[in-house]
């Protein structure tokens, strides 16, 4: 059998075949073609391409290499395969073969180019916090994640001060970033650069504490692919989860609707710290959407998508807007920084699980 022009893909030579010659039982999971009615974008289609693509079939050209970023990498596909295929890493391994021959859509070059500029400006203090850092007592790193740092600081700040509370030690924010904006863009030399940088400011025997999950996953599962070697975070939700008997109960009788968020359920399987937290802070369980847990459907922040396909991401967020308030409405609670920018964008008032935290953690 002949080797793969694209390298990346050879590894998942048995995944994309068995997606090419599949009867599309997971096309109605993908929150992009549905909204798009495409067929080319289906999981079907966007593997097919990349196979095709790899094995020479077709030109390696813009319109060729576009579908591999109509993925939010939601993992729902993969829960509706037989196979368990992984479709979101192999369209991943895509985009790194199709950016390095310059066939990256401009959204995702934008995103890569923005992403240095600011490394870059953040490299220029990293001296000094080095310093800083060796000469101040034992802290708890925290990872924040860019998306809260820079579009939802409230939740950035509340992360802080509930990290703090709950395990009794002062906190450092990490100031690298994990990198994951330019492993979905493609830029895979980029990634690994960042993932060094983050793997170089967090000690292997500190503590290390993740708060965004699609940055807990790649640390944890990305940073492993890409060669390097960091110490795993523990997940926020798994803190609170350990320190249920100090969250007071909230006097709000508002609502309150639980959204999974693709990272860190299908990604993490956290599908019931969240749900148990929710629970001991309003006296209840949360409400639901139709489709929760492994099968929740994506609200459109993820894999890049906002950049890549802005309108598609829209309109997956509204339905998952329209379909919250057509239950009832209520309070929208997510804990991840891309699905609540998309929500707030949209016009829906949602709010964090982590601020929710630490306006009910209760001090020693």
């Amino acid at each position: 059998m002949s080797q793969l022009r694209l390298k990346l893909l050879e590894p998942h030579r048995t995944s994309l075949e068995k997606c090419v010659y599949c009867p599309k039982l997971s096309r109605a999971a993908c929150p992009v073609s549905n909204v798009e009615a495409n067929e080319t974008v289906t999981p079907w289609g966007k593997m097919s391409m990349a196979y095709f693509a790899a094995r020479g079939d077709v030109p390696l050209d813009a319109p060729h290499a576009d579908p591999a970023w109509a993925c939010s990498a939601c993992y729902a596909c993969r829960e509706r395969c037989d196979h368990k295929n992984e479709v979101a890493t192999v369209l991943t391994d895509a985009r790194a073969e199709l950016f390095a021959r310059g066939l990256a859509p401009e959204g995702a070059r934008r995103v890569a180019e923005r992403f240095l500029a600011r490394e870059d400006g953040r490299a220029a203090g990293a001296d000094a916090r080095s310093r800083d850092a060796a000469a101040a007592p034992a802290a708890v790193h925290v990872l924040l994640g860019c998306g809260y740092e820079r579009h939802a600081p409230d939740v950035a700040r509340d992360a802080l001060e509930a990290t703090e509370a709950l395990t009794g030690a002062p906190v450092r924010p990490v100031r690298a970033c994990c990198g994951l904006p330019l492993l979905y863009a493609g830029d895979r030399p980029g990634f690994e650069a960042a993932a060094r940088r983050l793997a170089a400011e967090v000690a292997p025997g500190e503590r290390f504490v993740a708060v965004d999950p699609g940055c807990a996953r790649a640390v944890r599962v990305e940073y492993a692919r890409a060669g390097v070697s960091v110490k795993s975070p523990e997940l926020f939700v798994d803190l609170a989860l350990a320190s249920l008997d100090r969250l007071q109960r909230s006097t709000s009788e508002r609502r309150v609707r639980y959204h999974d968020p693709c990272q860190l359920g299908r990604g993490l399987d956290r599908y019931d710290a969240p749900r148990e937290i929710l629970a001991r802070i309003t006296g209840r369980p949360p409400e639901e959407f139709i489709h929760r847990r492994e099968h929740a459907d994506c609200s459109g922040g993820g894999g890049l998508v906002p950049a890549t396909r802005p309108a598609s991401s829209a309109a997956i967020a509204d339905g998952r807007i329209a379909e919250h308030r057509a239950l009832g409405g209520g309070l929208l609670v997510t804990h991840c920084a891309q699905s609540l920018r998309r929500f707030r964008t949209r016009g829906e008032p949602a709010e964090d699980l982590a601020s929710l935290v630490a306006r009910a953690v209760a001090p020693r």
